[in-house]
């Protein structure tokens, strides 16, 4: 099954290496993704989130050169939700995107809702990054 899917991206004012090397950190979660974690710790090696959803797990892709920012988060039910993630330069700055699937089940106001919290996270990502020396 092939799930719609919708890319949300943001141009920001930094180099992509900072935005990258910032936004890879699970800890700095709670400083702009409120979609996702209003609180994170390092427990046996994961990190678990406490979301709008209850506690969950995060795993980021690893360290890697091409701006790959991809993360898996373990739901409380169990499910898995791949997020697909990318920093990507674009001359003094850089572009941010975040592809947003709509899963199984979801109907047309939650896509919505789910489209607009990513983008108010990349939002305030952005206003972060932007003023930090």
């Amino acid at each position: 099954m092939l799930y719609p899917s919708r890319t949300v991206s943001i141009a920001i004012d930094c180099p992509w290496q900072d935005v990258y090397e910032f936004a890879r950190q699970p800890q700095n979660l709670p400083q702009w993704a409120a979609g996702l974690s209003s609180g994170i710790e390092c427990r046996g090696g994961e990190w678990i989130a406490q979301s709008p959803m209850g506690a969950v797990k995060v795993a980021m892709t690893g360290a890697n050169p091409f701006g790959v920012l991809d993360h898996e988060v373990t739901l409380p039910s169990g499910e898995v939700v791949h997020n697909p993630m990318r920093v990507m330069p674009n001359g003094s700055g850089c572009e941010l995107s975040f592809t947003l699937f709509r899963l199984a089940g979801m109907d047309d106001h939650a896509f919505e809702r789910d489209a607009a919290m990513v983008a108010a996270d990349l939002r305030t990502l952005k206003a972060l990054l932007e003023r930090t020396p």
